[in-house]
C-alpha cells in the first residue's frame, strides 16, 4: 500500500516512541525547526484534537504558505498542499469549494498570512469560508532572517530595524472578527490543553474560524532582543498571559513587554459562504433550482 494511502490509527501503534508520530511523515525527518520553536508544540496540540475530535482523516487537507511554519504541511501524514507565499487561503478556498465535504485547514505563519497574503485572510473571513485558519505568530519572518513583519511588537529589534520597529502592529483577533470571523481564539504555546481544545472546536465547526499561536522564535526573534531562550519564553508567557474569554478584541494588542491576553474571544453562528451562496441560487431560480448532485449525468 502507498504510503500517502494508510490510515492513520486513532490507537497509537505499539512501539511508537511519539503519539504524533502516527501523524508525520516520519521519512522527512529530522525536521528543520530551531531548538525552542513553539510550532512543534503546535502540531502535537493538532494531532490531539484530531484524537479527541474523532474527525475523519480521509476527508481533513492542510494548506499552508512559505515560512517556518509552512513545513508543517509537508511534514503531516495528510493530505497536504504547500502552496506559494501568502496563497494558502486563497488555495484552501479552492479546495473546499471544490469538494465542500473537506475539511480544509489552512496551518501558516503571520508574515505569510498577514502582509503578502493579508488580503486574501479578510475576504475570506468576510465572505465566511468553511476554513479552519491555524496562525502561529512568532512575531517576525524567521525562515527568510528575521525582518520585521506585521506582527513585530513596537521597538523590537528586527533585521530590518536594528533601531527598533516604529510602525503599529496588527492586532490580529481583532482584525479576524471585524472581517466577520466565526470563531476567533488566541493562546500561547504555553496554554497547550487550551489550545488543543481550541483546534478540536474549530474542526466541529462551521464557518470561518481563526486560531492565534503566540510562539517563541529564539533563534531570530528573542536572540536579537536579549530575551534568552525557548524555555524563557514559555515562562514569560506564564507570567504575561491573562486568560479573558470574550474579551473585546480591540483590547487585545499585543506588546513587547505587556500582558499577553489570551483565550476564546468570538464564537458566533453565520452562514458559511456555500450557504450564502445557495440561497442565492434558490432565490434567483426558484423552482428551477436544481441540487448539483441532482443536477449530475446519470454516468457520472
Amino acid at each position: 500500500m502507498n504510503e500517502a494511502t494508510l490510515e492513520i490509527p486513532y490507537e497509537i501503534p505499539e512501539g511508537a516512541r511519539n503519539p504524533v508520530e502516527p501523524f508525520l511523515r516520519m521519512d522527512r525527518m529530522p525536521h528543520i525547526w530551531c531548538a525552542g520553536c513553539g510550532i512543534g508544540t503546535t502540531v502535537n496540540c493538532f494531532t490531539r484534537a484530531l484524537l479527541d475530535s474523532k474527525a475523519n482523516l480521509d476527508k481533513v487537507a492542510i494548506v499552508s504558505g512559505i515560512g517556518c511554519t509552512g513545513r508543517v504541511a509537508g511534514y503531516a501524514r495528510l493530505d497536504s498542499f504547500h502552496t506559494t507565499h501568502g496563497r494558502a487561503i486563497p488555495f484552501a478556498t479552492g479546495l473546499k469549494l471544490a469538494n465542500p465535504e473537506l475539511q480544509v485547514v489552512v496551518y501558516s505563519g503571520d508574515g505569510d498570512l498577514f502582509a503578502i497574503g493579508g488580503n486574501h485572510f479578510i475576504h475570506a473571513a468576510r465572505r465566511n469560508m468553511d476554513l479552519k485558519v491555524i496562525c502561529v505568530n512568532n512575531m517576525i519572518y524567521a525562515m527568510t532572517g528575521g525582518q520585521t513583519a506585521p506582527t513585530t511588537p513596537a521597538t523590537a529589534i528586527t533585521a530590518t530595524s536594528p533601531y527598533g520597529v516604529s510602525e503599529p502592529t496588527f492586532n490580529l483577533v481583532a482584525l479576524a472578527e471585524a472581517a466577520g470571523a466565526s470563531y476567533v481564539a488566541r493562546w500561547t504555546t504555553y496554554h497547550v490543553k487550551q489550545l488543543a481544545r481550541s483546534m478540536e472546536e474549530v474542526l466541529k465547526k462551521k464557518g470561518f474560524c481563526f486560531i492565534e499561536v503566540i510562539s517563541p522564535c529564539p533563534t531570530l526573534y528573542q536572540r536579537r532582543n536579549k530575551m534568552g531562550d525557548g524555555l524563557d519564553a514559555m515562562k514569560d508567557y506564564k507570567a504575561k498571559s491573562k486568560v479573558r474569554n470574550g474579551a473585546p478584541t480591540g483590547e487585545c494588542t499585543l506588546s513587547k513587554t505587556g500582558e499577553i491576553v489570551v483565550g476564546k474571544f468570538v464564537d458566533r453562528e453565520r452562514p458559511d459562504y456555500l450557504e450564502l451562496l445557495k440561497a442565492q441560487m434558490i432565490e434567483s431560480l426558484g423552482d428551477r433550482y436544481v441540487e448539483p448532485e441532482e443536477a449530475c449525468c446519470s454516468e457520472c
